[in-house]
């Protein structure tokens, strides 16, 4: 037998080990846990650490740090599972695959409000009154189907404070995304008819939704009412559409499915929600593999943590797998204990499962790919931004806003959107700012924010996980203040402003939560960094532009009744403009095309001061 070098004797520890189950831990010199193991027979499994057969090269560098092994007896292996799971999220072992998101999957709210409930975003624990409705991948996920809500059945998503406090209909009434309920341009008994509506879609039930409206429809045509009958028409033809875009699924069903894409150091775990027979929406995940360890027990590690780890999660009937899991039976006893009924765990399916398990896989080996190129680093610095942030979800679209003016001339406001592929150039918009005092800033960017966002609200594009302004506190609560107004909701806001020295590396970034520190070696730090230049960029860019253009323009652009071939007349008639300034009424009035009337009024332009 080879023993291994480490710092810790097993002699002392070896002989008196239980064979029963329980929780192991490797401790470093400092006392700091380096990994957390489960075992079905603790002395058979830590004894299988201190010989050189079957080791690899990554699990020995661990046995090379360890000073201490303590352990826990339980008494069955889901309890063990179970101790390792709490244990894992605790101390966050460097060589355990460590899930990083911790938080809870965001949900749909139907409040209980007794006339006019709206729908709202909503994470953490269900203590409001209400309907909730989920869980949703993510938070971009649970956005979409609250904008496709509001198109099909126009139910409200506005805040109570500003539902009861309306005078008028807002922007969401005027794109025919609410149906006006604070104003009373709708009754409850219709408005809770929509809201029921509303509530099949999200059940799942969207056949039935869309029988209903053909019922409405025909008797509204009966009727002769073809208002009403027109507008069940137009939901009807965006349901269909809805149901088009989503992928082919069965009746029923309420499924998780996981496949794993194995990138050596580094796997990609790729998540398919499935509630009511209707997909919900995907999520991948990229955990670290640093004891090499098979796709069995590293897909299995990943799903022990993420439904037992200690966070609220919804947990499914079924659990489909790429690859037959480690210790599926432990995992699946656990998951039943945990909810109190029985919760399959499955890699052999076939049908429709079949079909979700393959797109998983397709989907798992496509994003590990796309990870592992040339643009690797941008899924980095977004990771090392959703640490920094404590964003729930991996950010995917960056939005950053800039200003740029010379002495408040010829304003423009940049718009640059980053995602997970790094810079998205055709989705970049410039605006220029009118109708604000020379030098706002503030007024600037407030102007360019509701003209973005007012388009995104009308489905002209997608709404960012980060809003980047460039500007401290002031701007930040500015644009909360925009963002409130149009009912944008989900979106956090960042601001990055230059530091005293005004050079680049003394940035700092604030929330309005207050500062933020990021290391200026940090991903996060250079991500922002990017971005920031960027918006810089194409702002000063837009800005020389529109001042070339004006500067370019003549005086005599603005003397109404006098275009392009008149103005070139004029100067070819006096050789130039100095030599037309020079000229009397009387010798204006003279060149070919020009009144007395025009004179004047050229005169007049030319000699304004």
């Amino acid at each position: 037998m080879t023993v291994i070098p480490s710092r810790f004797d097993p002699q002392s520890l070896l002989p008196n080990l239980s064979q029963k189950p329980g929780v192991y831990r490797m401790l470093d010199a400092a006392g700091k846990v380096l990994y957390v193991g489960k075992a079905r027979n603790l002395k058979r499994r830590v004894a299988s650490y201190f010989r050189g057969r079957g080791l690899d090269r990554k699990t020995l560098a661990l046995m090379g740090k360890v000073s201490d092994i303590g352990v826990t007896v339980t008494n069955s292996e889901t309890e063990a599972l179970l101790l390792e799971q709490s244990l894992i999220k605790a101390e966050r072992p460097p060589y355990n695959i460590v899930l990083r998101d911790d938080k809870s999957y965001p949900y749909i709210h139907l409040t209980g409000h007794a006339e006019f409930p709206r729908l709202c975003f909503h994470r953490g624990a269900k203590r409001r009154a209400g309907r909730y409705f989920g869980p949703f991948p993510s938070a971009s996920a649970v956005r979409e189907s609250l904008n496709m809500l509001q198109k099909l059945f126009r139910i409200r998503q506005c805040d109570e404070s500003f539902f009861k406090n309306r005078s008028r209909p807002c922007l969401q009434y005027q794109i025919q995304r609410c149906s006006g309920p604070c104003v009373g341009l709708i009754d409850a008994d219709a408005y809770q008819k929509d809201v029921a509506l509303g509530i099949l879609f999200l059940e799942g039930r969207s056949n039935q939704v869309l029988e209903t409206l053909e019922e409405a429809m025909e008797r509204a045509a009966e009727r002769l009412d073809f208002e009403h009958a027109a507008r069940y028409r137009d939901q009807i033809a965006q349901l269909r559409r809805v149901q088009e875009q989503q992928y082919v699924h069965a009746a029923d069903g309420d499924v998780d499915v996981f496949a794993l894409a194995d990138g050596g150091a580094l796997a990609c775990v790729q998540g398919l929600f499935i509630r009511a027979g209707r997909l919900l929406g995907q999520r991948a995940w990229y955990p670290r593999n640093e004891l090499g360890v098979d796709e069995a027990n590293l897909l299995g590690a990943f799903l022990s943590q993420f439904y037992l780890g200690g966070v609220d999660r919804d947990i499914p009937k079924t659990v489909i797998t790429s690859v037959p899991v480690g210790d599926a039976g432990i995992l699946a006893a656990a998951l039943k204990e945990r909810v109190g009924r029985k919760v399959e765990v499955a890699a052999a399916v076939r049908g429709q499962r079949a079909r979700w398990r393959q797109m998983a896989l397709d989907n798992a080996c496509v994003s590990l790919t796309a990870y592992l190129a040339d643009k690797r680093n941008v899924f980095a610095r977004l990771i090392g931004l959703q640490d920094a942030l404590g964003l729930e979800d991996r950010p995917e679209r960056l939005e950053c806003f800039d200003i740029s003016h010379t002495m408040g001339e010829a304003t423009v406001a940049s718009c640059v959107v980053f995602d997970t592929g790094g810079p998205l150039k055709s989705d970049y918009r410039r605006f220029n700012i009118d109708d604000v005092a020379p030098g706002d800033d503030y007024a600037a960017m407030e102007q360019a924010l509701r003209r973005r966002y007012t388009r995104l609200r009308q489905g002209e594009g997608a709404l960012p996980d980060v809003l980047v302004i460039d500007g401290g506190k002031g701007q930040i609560h500015r644009a909360q203040d925009v963002l409130d107004e149009l009912q944008v909701d989900g979106v956090h806001i960042l601001g990055v402003a230059k530091g005293p020295r005004r050079r680049s590396g003394d940035e700092r970034f604030f929330t309005r939560a207050g500062e933020v520190p990021l290391p200026p070696q940090s991903d996060a730090f250079h991500l922002l960094q990017h971005i920031r230049d960027e918006a810089h960029r194409f702002a000063i860019t837009g800005h020389r532009q529109r001042r070339k253009k004006l500067k370019a323009r003549s005086e005599l652009d603005e003397v109404p009744g006098v275009g392009p071939k008149r103005r070139r007349g004029l100067l070819t008639h006096f050789g130039g403009l100095a030599a037309l300034k020079g000229a009397s009424v009387e010798e204006i009035a003279k060149a070919p095309g020009i009144s007395r009337r025009l004179a004047e009024d050229v005169f007049g332009v030319l000699h304004a001061e």
